[in-house]
C-alpha cells in the first residue's frame, strides 16, 4: 500500500509540474506528510531530490515543444542559485513545524493570487 501511496504523491506531483511548468512541490509535500510514514525533517529534502528530476523532464518536453524564453529566465535563474544556497545553509535551523507554516501560506498566497 505505501508503494501506491508514494507512486499516486509522485504522479500528482509530475503532473502538476508538467502542466503549470512548476509547483510539483508544493503538491508533493503536503502529499508525503498524509501519505506517508516519512519523518517531518525528512520531508522537504525528499521533496527536492523527488522534484529536482521532475523539473528536468519537463524542461525537455518545454525544450522539444516549444522555444523556452532563456533570456528572460536568466536573471531569475541567477537569483534562485543564490536562494537555493541561502535556503540550503539556513533551512535546518528554522524548525520543520514552521517550514510547513510558510509553505501553506505561500500556497495560499499563491491560489487568492491567481483567483483574484
Amino acid at each position: 500500500m505505501d508503494k501506491i501511496k508514494t507512486a499516486f504523491a509522485g504522479f500528482c506531483a509530475g503532473a502538476v509540474n508538467g502542466l503549470f511548468g512548476a509547483g510539483g512541490g508544493m503538491v508533493l509535500v503536503p502529499l508525503l506528510t498524509l501519505l506517508t510514514d516519512t519523518e517531518d525533517a525528512q520531508i522537504f529534502p525528499a521533496s527536492v531530490s523527488i522534484i529536482f528530476p521532475i523539473c528536468i523532464v519537463s524542461l525537455c518536453f518545454g525544450a522539444f515543444s516549444r522555444s523556452l524564453p532563456f533570456a528572460e529566465a536568466l536573471p531569475y535563474l541567477l537569483g534562485s542559485i543564490g536562494g537555493g544556497i541561502l535556503a540550503g545553509i539556513t533551512a535546518k535551523k528554522i524548525p520543520v513545524k514552521w517550514l510547513h507554516r510558510i509553505l501553506g501560506a505561500m500556497i495560499l498566497w499563491g491560489g487568492v493570487r491567481y483567483l483574484c
